[in-house]
């Protein structure tokens, strides 16, 4: 069985959230598209916040998973 491709929207925020619990910059976002690139930074500030409040390893992966 075909598994669905997500949207758009929501592949752009956890990438950006896995660059930002990375600790990567965000100028390092790969969408020019404005709505994209938006929930990108959506989900790198929300992981940079997560990163910073100690959920990397093993205590973030429930985190992941939801997203």
């Amino acid at each position: 069985m075909k598994r669905q491709k997500r949207d758009k929207t929501s592949r752009a925020f956890v990438k950006g959230y896995q660059a930002g619990v990375s600790g990567r910059s965000k100028d390092s976002c790969p969408f020019a598209e404005i709505v994209s690139r938006h929930t990108w930074l959506s989900g790198w500030r929300e992981g940079r916040t997560d990163q910073w409040e100690g959920y990397t390893g093993v205590s973030g992966i429930h985190k992941i998973a939801n997203l």
